[in-house]
């Protein structure tokens, strides 16, 4: 591995300061977190959607950026963030410290249908790791990661607004949340893993909670949707 950079070393990207640590960065991640196009989908439409008072809550919190795009935005509210990989929470932090934002909530933890508890490989790419063995290659760790039941949660923290970017889990974990307080929600989609099937699994949730597809806000697989007053 690299060396990490100095601790203070940061990013500037769309008004956010993003911790400069190559042991989490790739050279290609930190030119689109410099050019403004890292997520770039996503956060047009977060920025187009949110509104100060909102509760977000975020599967998938990844490097923290979108997490802490959506805190500096719904100043008033909070956001809670879920991140499987443990490895990435400690610099998820520092980014949250570095941009002073205190309304946001990490969680390493995984949505299910009960709670529990799954084995998470870490890979030497920290962004490539996930619940799926595959061949074992360049696995650092093996991490038990707890599941907690996607419905209660949902229930508690009662979000205006959904983002997901799961990996490929999308079709399983969104359909067991209570969307009831949903006003607006952002999720990209993996056709290339889940399928027709898995694609329209979301939008029938989506549906079944009175939440209609955005065209205008949604580009290629990011896709946007709105509760239809």
């Amino acid at each position: 591995m690299c060396d990490s950079a100095a601790p203070d070393e940061m990013i500037a990207s769309r008004g956010l300061s993003i911790p400069l640590d190559r042991d989490v960065l790739s050279p290609r991640l930190i030119r689109n977190l410099k050019n403004q196009v890292y997520e770039k989908k996503e956060s047009d439409a977060i920025t187009n959607l949110m509104r100060p008072d909102d509760v977000v809550m975020e599967l998938g919190g990844g490097i923290g950026y979108i997490s802490s795009l959506a805190a500096k935005r719904c100043h008033k509210g909070e956001v809670h963030s879920f991140e499987a990989n443990p490895h990435l929470i400690p610099f998820i932090k520092r980014g949250h410290a570095g941009n002073n934002l205190t309304n946001v909530h990490v969680n390493n933890a995984l949505l299910g249908p009960q709670p529990g508890s799954t084995t998470f490989y870490v890979r030497r790419n920290l962004l490539a790791s996930s619940m799926d063995r595959m061949d074992g290659t360049k696995i650092i760790s093996e991490e038990q990661i707890e599941i907690r039941d996607a419905r209660s949660e949902s229930q508690r923290m009662k979000p205006t607004i959904l983002i997901c970017d799961i990996e490929g889990a999308e079709q399983m974990v969104i359909p067991l949340l209570d969307l009831s307080t949903v006003r607006s929600a952002v999720i990209e989609l993996h056709p290339q893993w889940i399928g027709a099937d898995g694609v329209h699994a979301v939008f029938q949730a989506m549906m079944d909670a009175g939440l209609v597809y955005a065209a205008r806000r949604s580009v290629a697989k990011v896709v946007c949707f709105k509760r239809n007053f």
